[in-house]
């Protein structure tokens, strides 16, 4: 992965934690005590961001019934699928997040068998007998008939020393003309340098996933538990979201959404990706 860089830095500064606006306010949506009960899964977050259930949450909408998809429905949901107690958006961000994904004319729903999502399960393992965290990058794909959760990428910091690549004077190099002499100089290189990494190419990003394997084959690496998982959204056009779980009193909990930003271009995407994942 590239180091972090300033347009790294401003992109995840402006990923604010989400306010909300409260319920029953002026102009705003009021609770009748139904409305804004616990999105208590992470499928019904789904279902209420597309308005696919009824307020009550006792009836499924499908395609073709009257209420499937329905716009004014919509916004009252997603309007509600924000945590609004320990967040700090503008208010003028979460409306036009939710004027943009419940536009007439294009509207955008989420998709959990589409990709551009994925979750984030932070994890303790036992490494070498030491408590450490470990956070696991899992995605869905398809499997057979049905679809599965794998594993897409690990964060590790026990790994990354291994990793720290010189660079410029200190960086020890294999001369140009190393093949004229039939490579015999990486004997030396690899044996008397601490550091092979170094005589890698420009593009050469460690695979902390198949070390993490290879742990776990070896004994190295034992599950202990998870301490909380949160998903990460980049499926509606121009926006990032975060989702995570809150636990509190009152309807404002479950799944909400905790961090949203909007993304121009690839390359804030690939800087919001390049924070979340920490493989540097």
């Amino acid at each position: 992965m590239k180091k972090v860089s300033l347009l790294v830095i401003i992109i995840i500064s402006s990923i604010q934690f989400v306010s909300g606006q409260g319920l029953g306010g002026p102009g705003q949506i009021k609770d009748d005590g139904r409305f804004a009960a616990s999105t208590k899964q992470l499928n019904q977050f789904f279902r209420r961001f597309n308005a696919e259930e009824s307020e009550d949450g006792l009836t499924r909408y499908h395609k073709g019934d009257e209420m499937y998809h329905n716009r004014d429905l919509r916004i009252k949901y997603v309007n509600i699928l924000f945590d609004n107690e320990t967040s700090n958006i503008t208010k003028n961000l979460k409306q036009e997040f939710i004027d943009h994904v419940t536009a007439e004319n294009y509207p955008q729903y989420l998709s959990f068998h589409r990709e551009k999502w994925f979750a984030e399960v932070s994890s303790v393992f036992l490494f070498k007998g030491k408590r450490t965290n470990v956070t696991l990058f899992m995605q869905i794909q398809e499997e057979g008939l049905g679809y599965e959760w794998v594993i897409n990428k690990v964060a590790f910091d026990g790994f990354k020393p291994y990793f720290d690549k010189q660079e410029g004077k200190e960086k020890p190099f294999l001369h140009p003309l190393s093949h004229e002499l039939g490579f015999m100089n990486l004997r030396k290189a690899l044996q008397e340098n601490d550091k092979p990494e170094s005589y890698t190419s420009d593009e050469y990003t460690p695979d902390y996933l198949t070390l993490f394997l290879y742990e776990i084959k070896n004994g190295n690496m034992k599950f202990e538990t998870v301490k909380g998982v949160k998903f990460h959204f980049f499926q509606v056009e121009d926006w990032y979201f975060e989702v995570s779980q809150f636990n509190r009193p009152g309807f404002n909990t479950g799944w909400l959404i905790s961090n949203l930003t909007k993304v121009a271009n690839e390359e804030e995407k690939e800087a919001i990706l390049n924070y979340i994942y920490d493989q540097k």
